[in-house]
């Protein structure tokens, strides 16, 4: 199936239901797939095999998505908040191809080979004209190229073939099964994952997609009320911010039913405290990779309310999982020799199913006989929950034992005195790494023997930090992934305290 078949069928169906925008001049189904059209035949006169984009997100995004798909172009977006010799080495290796460029960002670009820049405002322009009757026609296999975020090196092109977008789509969402006026908030950015989901899934469900350009907690709030705003998706630095401005003004936005969240390690308090806030909107944890086109896994409401009201141990200690897998996905947690491991055993989790891509523009990594190896530590309960350690990179070894930086973060993060934490592994002559604690205090930075007795008192001494050091703040990307790669560079002329 094909991604552009995704708007077709909705704009048939239901042609003057509002797709894009606001409510009160947002585009219907019908004319955004006639600006797809339209903007498709504007972008094959200009050339190239790959349709790049570099902007913020607003309804040219998801028309230039459809627009590519009906091509048979991959779509490319690009990450505007590279610095700019990173962002034109990404532009160069989209070649050959047309870029799709803010007006505002046209002065970051250098003239590449084989790359045809055109502004947005011609764009969108062109989108507006009367759409062709006909149109050419490529190798419509690749939907899109996404760039992996690069935080552990150069990043990588994932393919994402339009059978793994429309397998996603169709297995997680019923269609046109939102209910009319239902609006999902977007502001999570063009070049992530969910961005390019939340789009497909979207038009398909029939839900109106309201894009916000840049992401601050107040325009988030704000554009929540004023438009209604029914379901939305965040990355838990994003959540945070947001209850503090809810907390501040007192709102409690009583259109919203549903929030999920995702993208990063989400801590315990936090959410908590969006249960205490919001106990009228269903929120959901999704767990997935660019790889394997979004969600692999998903802790639903039921069971966040349970962790929240239920004595069961069992239920709480849910709260920190990522759910179950989605029922068209397999998962499988394997250990150092890709032997399946038993229920509460920690090794590499590995996905297989149609919609999961693990593929590169360099290299396909993808077993054979479909399994993907997510690099991602963790392991399943009895029940099937999904429990996520993080990256394996992360993992730290002290004296040949394995230790898992978010295991000691959920501890420390649960210490009163404690803001956000990072753990990580920095070398020892003794046992080849040590466990060292960057954090962020609420207030004064407590004691270091408190905060060590702390994690001694809940985990295994192995597991206790024996550097500390205290910051402000930690460095995130802007899809609330923790920078681990620079925090270690940055701890080496770091002062400490043992």
């Amino acid at each position: 199936m094909h991604t552009a078949l995704l708007l077709d069928m909705a704009a048939d169906a239901a042609p003057e239901r509002l797709a894009l925008g606001r409510r009160a001049d947002g585009l219907t189904f019908e004319a955004t797939r006639r600006r797809a059209r339209a903007g498709a035949g504007w972008l094959a006169g200009r050339g190239g095999q790959t349709v790049a984009f570099l902007g913020l997100n607003g309804w040219a995004m998801p028309v230039a998505v459809f627009a590519s798909g009906l091509l048979g172009k991959p779509f490319a977006p690009l990450n505007y908040r590279l610095p700019d010799a990173d962002l034109n080495r990404l532009l160069a290796r989209t070649a050959p191809s047309v870029a799709v460029v803010d007006d505002e960002m046209l002065h970051r670009l250098t003239a590449h080979p084989g790359v045809t820049v055109v502004p947005r405002s011609a764009f969108e322009a062109a989108c507006r004209a009367d759409p062709p009757d006909e149109l050419p026609w490529a190798d419509p296999d690749i939907a899109v190229l996404l760039f992996t975020s690069g935080t552990t090196g150069e990043p990588k092109a994932a393919i994402l073939r339009h059978a793994n977008l429309t397998s996603y789509v169709i297995s997680t969402v019923e269609f046109l099964g939102a209910e009319e006026g239902e609006a999902a908030l977007v502001s999570v950015p063009p070049y992530h994952i969910a961005g390019i989901s939340a789009v497909l899934t979207g038009v398909y469900g029939g839900r109106r997609i309201m894009h916000l350009e840049t992401f601050t907690a107040q325009a988030w709030v704000d554009a929540a009320a004023a438009e209604a705003i029914t379901h939305a998706m965040v990355v838990p630095t994003m959540l945070g911010a947001i209850l503090d401005v809810l907390a501040e003004r007192g709102e409690t936005l009583p259109a919203l039913k549903a929030l999920s969240y995702g993208g990063g390690r989400m801590p315990l308090p936090v959410i908590e405290r969006a249960l205490e806030l919001l106990p009228h909107v269903d929120f959901a944890n999704a767990y997935g990779l660019t790889e394997t086109s979004s969600t692999i896994a998903i802790l639903g409401p039921d069971d966040h309310r349970m962790a929240i009201y239920s004595d069961d141990p069992a239920a709480r200690r849910r709260l920190g999982s990522v759910g179950q897998p989605l029922p068209s996905l397999e998962v499988e947690i394997r250990g150092p020799e890709g032997d399946v491991l038993e229920p509460n055993q920690s090794g590499e989790i590995y996905v297989r199913g149609e919609q999961v891509s693990g593929e590169y523009t360099t290299k396909k990594v993808i077993q054979d006989d479909g399994w993907f190896a997510t690099n991602d530590g963790g392991w399943l309960d009895e029940d099937g929950y999904l429990f996520v350690e993080g990256r394996l990179d992360d993992v730290i070894v002290r004296g040949g034992e394995n230790i898992s930086p978010g295991e000691i973060e959920d501890v420390l993060r649960e210490h009163p005195e404690v803001a956000d934490v990072a753990v990580l592994g920095v070398p020892d002559d003794r046992w080849g790494e040590r466990v060292a604690a960057v954090v962020v205090p609420k207030g004064a930075a407590p004691p270091p023997d408190d905060l060590a007795a702390w994690v001694k008192a809940r985990l295994r001494s192995t597991k206790t930090p024996e550097t500390w050091v205290f910051r402000e703040a930690l460095p995130y990307n802007d899809t609330g992934k923790l920078l681990r790669r620079q925090l270690k560079a940055e701890m080496s002329a770091a002062p400490s305290v043992a």
